[in-house]
């Protein structure tokens, strides 16, 4: 029998011999290998994705590149929904599943879903209440994902918990709680697994937390090594800050995953804002290392460079969207190159194996905070700041772009991202940091007089230039990324509640489904006994699509409710 099929009926088992409190079900069993890995680190390190999506970006690099085949420009307007699995959990779904051997893996809110990937049929849950008396985002209990290793799931929680689950049953092995100190703190984020290391971060950083990226032995729990992206007086770093307790509060938050480059043996790591967001006066100087991109030794947490994009940042322009890892051809040159685009309004590469900044293009036409940015980087910014009375500034607060996924295609050689074109109205008062509040000191406004707009953005780092722009309708509150494919497309949510399939190399729009909810994820695409499925989550629902049958016969689409 297949892994995949042994790995579908364990979980019953698991669950009578293990007990726990998660929930499996399982149509047969049979003759088991219990201590089968269901995935090695070694196939983690894989950049050829196929039938499987094992990490939250697909593979290490972030591309959210699917090698698949099965859809192309020519057949993608037959794609039809195939199942549609309904969840109750107390936060809107943001996670990326991952698939591995025909199973899904799914969170919402601090609950784990097993899925099988061709019917949408719940495996197993494993249910845990959401924690009262949260702040700001961590009160939304948001969950983006789960990493995977060996047979365990690890999971942070709403509370900064990271969960270790058996894949096979649901049962919980370990719970670590990793962010004392401070009740502000949350997470939102899925973990990364780097060899034997769970890596994670936290949310927070608008509300006075400090903050760090942290990993734990995979088998164990055990802490491994922590790096403080605030560093405390004395430390490197710490002559940005001024003299005093600042640091203990400066933000700093690491709330999306980073990538991981097994070559240089190196992760890239975003980190948030400093805190508070709007008034700089009580926080002189660049205020290091918020708004950065972190090179660490997964190792050790030990940093090997780092690049700002917004020293001493007013805007809430947060760095936490994807390092993107591409090898390519530079200005002449192969080079292992980092692509971002950031939410100040700049797209960016850089040399990842030194640091070095290569350059800077400006995507945002609605922008005015900066003039531009300098040969080292660093912005050239306007005299524009937040004030007492309110200040226009573009982008807005929530960003030029920001955490939903862009995707890099080794098809196209192009990078895709959705962008947003809004202004804000930031206003700074002095205020003092208290425990179980925000800490914005104080806030931003969209003005109702201008009409925001998305885009989906093609870019071609060869030459600097976008290749085209597809201009979205909708009321631009959509939080959705992208993937793209070895055969030249591009699936995203769009704007106007739409899972969307365009073609990469002009945009020209080629199929699209109203799922009837606004999207706050991104897609991926797997593959069950070489049938190519897309999946995405909507509102409280994850939808999959597919071709139909060869027969040319339409499938039913099952509702699968969530089991209790």
């Amino acid at each position: 029998m297949s892994r995949y099929l042994r790995t579908l009926y364990c979980g019953l088992i698991c669950s009578l011999v293990c007990g726990g409190g998660s929930s499996a079900i399982a149509h047969a069993q049979t003759t088991t290998k219990r201590g089968e890995d269901i995935i090695t680190s070694d196939e983690l390190r894989k950049t050829t994705l196929l039938e499987n999506w094992p990490s939250y970006n697909g593979d290490y690099t972030g591309r959210r590149y699917s090698s698949l085949k099965e859809v192309t420009p020519r057949n993608a307007a037959q794609l039809q929904a195939q199942w549609v699995f309904h969840s109750r959990n107390a936060g809107i779904l943001e996670a990326t599943p991952l698939v591995v051997d025909g199973i899904m893996y799914m969170t919402g809110s601090n609950d784990a879903y097993a899925l099988d990937a061709t019917t949408g049929k719940v495996l197993w849950h494993h249910a845990r209440p959401v924690t009262q008396g949260l702040i700001d985002d961590a009160s939304g209990h948001i969950n983006r994902g789960v990493a995977i290793l060996g047979t365990r799931l690890y999971m942070e929680t709403d509370n900064a918990h990271l969960l270790c689950l058996d894949a096979r049953s649901g049962n919980l092995l370990w719970d670590v709680g990793y962010a004392p100190g401070n009740k502000n703190y949350g997470a939102t984020s899925a973990p990364l697994v780097v060899k034997d290391k769970v890596i994670v971060g936290t949310s927070g950083g608008d509300d006075g937390v400090r903050g760090f990226v942290a990993a734990f032995d995979a088998t164990t729990g055990k802490e491994a090594w922590r790096f403080w992206t605030i560093p405390a007086p004395g430390e490197p770093g710490s002559e940005t800050w001024p003299k005093g307790t600042a640091y203990q509060h400066g933000g700093g938050t690491t709330w999306m995953p980073g990538t991981y480059d097994p070559e240089l043996n190196t992760i890239y790591w975003g980190t948030s804002n400093p805190s508070p967001d709007f008034d700089g006066s009580v926080r002189a100087g660049d205020n290091l290392y918020t708004n950065c991109v972190l090179a660490l030794d997964p190792d050790t947490g030990k940093l090997k460079w780092h690049f700002q994009f917004t020293p001493h940042d007013l805007n809430d322009y947060d760095a936490t969207e994807t390092p993107v890892l591409v090898n390519d051809v530079y200005k002449g040159k192969p080079r292992k190159l980092i692509i971002e685009a950031n939410r100040n309004g700049f797209v960016y590469v850089f040399d990842r194996e030194t640091g070095e900044f290569l350059s800077a293009t400006q995507f945002a036409l609605m922008q005015n905070w900066a003039k531009g940015i300098d040969t080292k980087g660093r912005p050239i910014r306007t005299d524009l700041m937040p004030s007492e009375n309110g200040t226009r500034m573009c982008p807005s607060y929530a960003g030029g772009t920001n955490w939903y996924s862009p995707t890099y295609s080794e098809a196209t050689h192009l990078f895709y991202f959705m962008s947003l074109e809004d202004c804000s109205v930031f206003k700074a008062h002095t205020e003092d940091f208290e425990e179980g509040h925000a800490y914005y000191s104080t806030g931003a406004a969209h003005l109702a007089t201008e009409h925001d707009k998305k885009y989906l953005n093609a870019y071609d780092m060869a030459t600097g230039k976008f290749l085209w722009r597809y201009a979205q309708t909708g009321d631009a509150h959509s939080f959705a990324g992208a993937m793209s494919t070895a055969t030249g497309l591009v699936a995203f949510g769009n704007d106007a509640d739409e899972f969307e399939v365009v073609d990469g190399s002009s945009g020209t729009s080629l199929w699209h489904f109203n799922v009837g909810q606004q999207i706050h994820a991104s897609p991926m695409s797997y593959a069950v006994d070489g049938k190519q499925y897309f999946a995405i989550a909507a509102g409280n629902d994850l939808f999959t699509f597919a071709l139909p049958h060869p027969d040319g016969k339409t499938r039913s689409v099952p509702v699968v409710p969530r089991t209790h």
